[in-house]
């Protein structure tokens, strides 16, 4: 890689956990500018969907260990 990049990488290790998400979410929207209105809000509205269900107890939570074990079997 290049000295700038090197560089970068350094001042970036130095950030706060907070100022590195702030700085993925930044590289995100730069890597994939095309993000369309209607999806974001369609998957807003689905989030808020489940959410009302599993306040409701009409769905039940799974810890997010066990999912991502499942996930990870599922792939092998």
């Amino acid at each position: 890689m290049s000295s700038q990049f090197d560089d970068l990488t350094k001042r970036i290790q130095a950030l706060s956990s907070q100022e590195k998400a702030a700085l993925v979410r930044v590289l995100i929207d730069d890597l994939d500018p095309g993000q369309d209105p209607e999806i974001e809000k369609l998957w807003i509205e689905e989030a808020e969907r489940r959410y009302a269900q599993y306040l409701r107890g009409e769905v039940e939570a799974i810890p997010g260990d066990e999912v991502m074990a499942e996930a990870r079997k599922r792939l092998k």
